[in-house]
């Protein structure tokens, strides 16, 4: 096992830490809030280390656990020391009002434009975006371990992320290159407005089979 670094401190940076932390990692927390990142370190335990946004990410696998406004100002604000990472973003960029549509670009996605703002070298991988923090906190669905569907441009990449995401004890569906990006997204959005509407935010899509 590795280092991930996890730039952010909320349900889903804690969620994905956790099981990082119980499969043998070192996780680096990173946030604006250095309290708040000192404070989520000591209640998950383990190997935890805290970071200082900005300065060169410890992990090889950095999780973007952010919203999408804030995922790409932090890429632009680490600039040259993300070259070389494998940068996962796990965000939704959805309208926050009506809950029905996707604020990015048509035919685009929060993760082209990510990888559109990382330096050269470094390595988008769309992932967890179809999850809420507590299906990832329960691992499984009807008996079966929960699907994180993938899509990125390049496939060592894609193979390391899902090595990781196995790695916690969950199946990684891996959907090919980085535009499917943009039907993950709509997928995540789908799942939303289900769980907005059922007061379930349990709710996942497994492939069968």
């Amino acid at each position: 096992m590795g280092t991930v670094s996890v730039i952010g401190l909320g349900t889903m940076a804690r969620s994905i830490a956790t099981r990082a932390l119980a499969a043998g990692n070192t996780v680096e927390l990173i946030g604006r809030d250095p309290a708040k990142a000192a404070a989520l370190a000591a209640s998950l335990g383990g190997d935890v280390t805290t970071g200082t946004l900005g300065q060169p990410p410890l992990g090889d696998i950095v999780i973007l656990a952010l919203p999408y406004d804030s995922s790409l100002k932090v890429v632009g604000e680490y600039g040259d020391s993300l070259r070389g990472k494998v940068l996962v973003d796990i965000c939704n960029p959805f309208n926050r009002t009506t809950l029905t549509d996707l604020v990015t670009p048509d035919g685009s996605s929060a993760a082209q434009q990510i990888a559109e703002a990382a330096p050269g070298g470094a390595h988008v991988v769309k992932a967890f975006n179809t999850l809420f923090a507590s299906s990832i906190d329960a691992g499984e669905a009807h008996g079966r371990p929960v699907d994180v569907f993938i899509a990125g441009d390049d496939a060592d990449a894609r193979k390391a992320v899902s090595e990781f995401v196995e790695s916690l004890g969950l199946r990684p569906l891996d959907t090919g290159e980085l535009k499917m990006a943009r039907w993950l997204e709509g997928l995540g959005l789908l799942l939303l407005g289900q769980a907005r509407r059922t007061e379930n935010y349990s709710l996942t899509v497994n492939i069968l089979g």
